[in-house]
């Protein structure tokens, strides 16, 4: 099973941008790739989704403007780009990936879906 390594997160400021990488232990070419974040006392939710050719994205409507997910299959690794950070951004990202090598739909924001979960980076976002 596919090993998944966040890095990136950090304590910034309000407005402030980073970017956070999700290393795969192999080749992820056939997986569709998902930021999830988990803040304090709340559920784990879904963040953003690319499909396993880079050609789909969604993201959760809180996010949309200010996030952007991309992978770069060469390097077995997934970013996502958050900018315009707000407090209530801050939060442990994570990531999960799933195979989907022919890009069947599947229900993006639930974590049953994925196969493979990093353990995740902290991200503190402080006004």
């Amino acid at each position: 099973q596919v090993q998944l390594v966040e890095s990136g997160g950090e304590l910034v400021q309000v407005g402030a941008s980073l970017r956070l990488s999700c290393a795969a232990s192999e080749r992820i070419s056939e997986h569709a790739l998902a930021w999830w974040r988990q803040a304090p006392g709340k559920e784990r939710e879904f963040v953003a989704v690319i499909n396993w050719r880079g050609s789909i994205r969604d993201y959760t409507d809180s996010v949309k403007g200010r996030f952007t997910i991309s992978r770069d299959t060469t390097k077995n690794t997934a970013f996502l780009q958050v900018d315009s950070l707000k407090p209530g951004d801050t939060a442990v990202y994570s990531c999960a990936a799933r195979r989907n090598p022919v890009g069947e739909g599947f229900d993006v924001a639930d974590g049953q879906a994925y196969e493979a979960w990093g353990r995740g980076t902290q991200v503190i976002v402080s006004s």
